[in-house]
């Protein structure tokens, strides 16, 4: 049923587990990581505080903690990716797809997490050579 709230969200996961994580992983988890984990532990919480919405008729009051808004928060963007996909599925062709993935080794993928524009257009440069290649034959 959408809008339904499911019996386990990473946020819960996340305020359960999260403190054991950080120290397991610490000076491995960069700053990005640990700010979105912070932001999905607080989303929707009196942390990053809210409002009273009020019934005129019956003066019923509820709470709404804001959100995190961050793009990487299932919560704030489920919505937000459901509309994408929506959207994307529209642009499709009525052909046959083929979904292919490129993967770097582990020792390029670590030099390419901290050069991510370099590494990655040669990637995407060789990803796409190799395509044209293939249709070509």
């Amino acid at each position: 049923m959408p809008g339904a709230r499911p019996a386990f969200e990473v946020a819960d996961i996340f305020r359960q587990h999260g403190d054991a994580f950080r120290v397991a992983h610490a000076g491995h988890l960069s700053r990005s990581q640990l700010r979105v984990m912070g932001a999905i532990e607080a989303c929707r919480t009196a942390a990053l505080g809210g409002h009273v919405e009020c019934c005129v008729d019956c003066r019923h009051q509820r709470i709404s903690y804001n959100s995190c808004r961050d793009r990487h928060c299932p919560k704030c963007q489920s919505t937000a990716a459901r509309e994408w996909l929506s959207a994307r599925a529209a642009d499709l062709l009525p052909v046959e797809y083929f979904h292919v993935v490129f993967t770097l080794p582990a020792p390029v993928a670590a030099i390419a997490y901290h050069n991510k524009a370099t590494v990655y257009a040669m990637l995407f440069e060789a990803a796409a050579e190799t395509l044209k290649t293939i249709a070509a034959d």
